[in-house]
């Protein structure tokens, strides 16, 4: 590569002159013939020459601009016309895509459309269309990925005219899988029917569902689905706030009071244990739930177990969810009772949905970027580039 190719990314370059006042102008040709790209032959000559005028990239605050001369060869060997090539440059481009991958990191990253215009002297709608390029075409590297083994699915609020949109998340390699409109089986039907590699899921974490465990049970028939623990101990919270709300109001509404309730009993320390079991003795059934709760939560919150510790534990579990059937906390003994495997699962596996809020965190500062979406297509792709696969990004580069 020649010294001029070296500072400007591109080979086989000679450089006629430059300007320098607001901006950067270079004028350049080529250094040398290349062969023909239809035969390879050498025998080529010039019929004519063209110039172009590229952007090119920004040196400190000043934009590179390139007026290049360009050749146009006839090939005596077997006749046909074609222009000089050049590396980065594509045929009728007005920028090259140094410059263009340049526009496109800068607003992935966060610089507004009229910012970059004012930096890199283009308009804000070129900005735009760039953009879209840019993803569309990480988008269609990223769609061909085969199902992975750990899948996580979960509900977020897309708009109150297309309503809930559902997320699939791998969650071995932290990143979205896919992203589709709807939280119904009728809804995603179409897109379950057609999704390749299927069999080749493993496991599956949600929250209690009943719409997500039918779908995993009959679109991802290998797959073990493991209660998300989070909200697992949000439900038994939630049965134990409601039945304390029945059973002493006043209480209920005493702030003190609520948060020593909501603890763990083993983060509490002696005054709130004295001050709690003060409480708790003048409401035996009160001081009942409370201690079946904590001993429910227990249970819950075990996990990484081998076979051998599961069945000496589950037996312990059956006995205490047999007891809140005759409690009032029977409400939240059956809803257990029918999510026991998917619970059960959780003290085998560590992989829960916290992924995947996280990424629901960040598809909401996206839309919030964008003041919202009215296609969801446009959104989908915004998404998948932002949250997908990251070795894409590097390719692209």
């Amino acid at each position: 590569m020649s010294h001029a190719g070296t500072i400007l990314g591109i080979r086989e370059l000679e450089i006629e002159r430059v300007h320098r006042h607001d901006s950067i102008e270079v004028w350049a040709k080529p250094s040398r013939r290349p062969v023909c790209k239809h035969c390879e032959s050498r025998q080529l000559r010039v019929k004519a020459t063209h110039h172009r005028t590229v952007k090119h990239t920004r040196q400190g605050n000043q934009v590179l601009t390139l007026h290049l001369k360009v050749p146009k060869y006839h090939c005596r060997a077997c006749g046909r016309y074609f222009r000089h090539p050049f590396v980065g440059i594509r045929p009728r481009y007005r920028a090259s895509e140094c410059f263009r991958l340049e526009v496109f990191e800068a607003h992935h990253g966060g610089v507004t459309q009229r910012g970059i215009s004012r930096t890199h002297c283009i308009s804000p709608t070129t900005v735009e269309r760039w953009y879209q390029s840019h993803i569309s075409q990480k988008y269609k590297e990223i769609i061909s990925r085969p199902c992975p083994e750990m899948l996580g699915i979960d509900e977020h609020f897309f708009t109150r005219k297309r309503g809930y949109a559902t997320t699939f998340v791998d969650l071995r390699n932290h990143n979205v899988f896919d992203v589709k409109l709807g939280r119904s089986e009728p809804s995603l039907r179409h897109y379950l029917r057609r999704l390749p590699g299927k069999e080749n899921v493993r496991l599956i974490a949600m929250d209690l569902s009943e719409t997500y465990r039918a779908i995993a049970k009959r679109y991802f028939p290998n797959a073990t689905i493991v209660a998300d623990r989070f909200h697992v101990v949000r439900l038994i919270n939630h049965h134990f706030l409601k039945a304390w709300q029945q059973h002493h109001p006043e209480g209920r509404r005493n702030r003190g009071l609520l948060s020593l309730m909501r603890r763990h009993q083993w983060r509490l320390n002696d005054s709130n244990l004295t001050n709690l079991n003060r409480y708790l003795a003048d409401y035996p059934v009160l001081k009942a739930m409370y201690e079946a709760k904590q001993k429910l939560i227990r249970y819950v919150l075990m996990k990484t177990m081998n076979a051998q510790r599961m069945e000496k534990k589950l037996p312990g579990f059956l006995d205490l969810l047999e007891q809140l059937h005759y409690s009032p906390l029977n409400a939240l003994a059956k809803t257990l009772t029918t999510w026991l495997q998917p619970i059960v699962a959780m003290w085998r596996f560590t992989r829960n949905n916290g992924i995947t809020e996280g990424f629901h965190n960040k598809m909401e500062m996206i839309s919030r970027r964008a003041y919202g979406f009215r296609n969801f297509e446009n959104y989908r792709i915004r998404v998948m580039t932002h949250c997908g696969w990251d070795g894409v990004i590097n390719r692209v580069r």
